[in-house]
């Protein structure tokens, strides 16, 4: 299926997955509405809206870059209405932005909890449900969600309950939408890593070492992948390389470009079956690393 002409939107657009989803698309055609909140670089973020935005028309595509804080939902809307008045469509939407939360249930405070949810599963929810008429009127959509499956393993909570109550929830609104899309030629799907990727989070959050590190681009290379399929590939929550393997024949071999480290092959920390992930390793205010790090407490309820 050829993306040229189509209209994406990508929120967390500004840096990261978020920059290399935007690019990637451009480079198949198309239309990009970017969504972030970051309208100027800072010290350990670089890039903005408008330094991506004017990357995608290096590539001769057309970008719209919409600042925009995912807990307001009128923005939202208005960020839909934007790219409709633009181009008279909506067919992808890239729900990757997130906020990062990794502590216990005795150390989250509410206010923490209420801004993780309110970005992850209600941003998310926002943006799918302003996108959602304008793809069923025109009988195409993709709707894509960066988060992990559904679990009952409770290895995967300890210390992650909140963070994962978020980012669950915004896998049931990929789900949600695949029950809701299937008359109209709207699908949608859950994506993870296998492992954590390379970005300004995993570096200023010091999540491991870069040895353990997949590059963005295994993601950005799914949400093209995953944007061409057809209608009736919906309701999957799938993990990058294993979607790459079964679906599109990917081997071994396929995965080292993918690398951080050239000579490492990363372990698949993220996966769901591993625990490796233990309640030892928190983060949540990136100020507060070192604390984290160390096992100090980061909050008083």
């Amino acid at each position: 299926m050829s993306l040229a002409g189509r209209v994406a939107i990508v929120t967390g657009a500004s840096r990261g997955i978020g920059r290399e989803c935007v690019l990637a698309l451009a480079r198949e055609g198309c239309h990009v509405v970017l969504v972030a909140k970051s309208t100027a670089p800072q010290p350990q973020l670089p890039g903005s809206l408008y330094t991506v935005a004017a990357e995608v028309e290096a590539l001769g595509a057309q970008a719209l870059p919409f600042p925009l804080d995912l807990r307001d939902a009128e923005r939202c809307a208005d960020c839909v209405r934007a790219a409709i008045e633009r181009w008279g469509r909506v067919d992808i939407l890239v729900n990757n932005a997130s906020a990062l939360w990794w502590h216990s249930i005795v150390d989250t405070p509410l206010k923490k909890y209420d801004l993780i949810t309110s970005i992850n599963t209600r941003g998310a929810f926002a943006m799918t449900q302003a996108c959602l008429p304008h793809m069923r009127r025109q009988g195409f959509g993709r709707v894509v969600t960066m988060s992990p499956p559904v679990s009952s393993d409770v290895r995967l909570f300890d210390a992650k309950t909140a963070y994962n109550i978020s980012k669950m929830g915004m896998t049931m609104v990929a789900l949600g939408v695949a029950a809701e899309g299937r008359k109209f030629g709207v699908s949608a799907n859950s994506l993870w890593p296998a492992t954590v990727v390379e970005s300004f989070a995993s570096i200023n959050f010091k999540l491991g070492e870069p040895s353990n590190w997949r590059k963005a681009t295994i993601l950005s290379d799914c949400v093209v992948k995953l944007a061409c399929e057809p209608d009736d590939f919906t309701g999957h929550m799938l993990i990058d390389d294993e979607y790459l393997r079964a679906r599109h024949g990917y081997t071994d071999g396929d995965f080292v470009k993918y690398r951080v480290d050239p000579n490492v092959e990363p372990p698949r920390l993220l996966a769901e079956t591993s625990a490796e992930w233990s309640a030892d390793f928190k983060r949540g205010d990136v100020k507060k690393v070192a604390q984290d790090a160390t096992g100090a407490k980061t909050s008083k309820l």
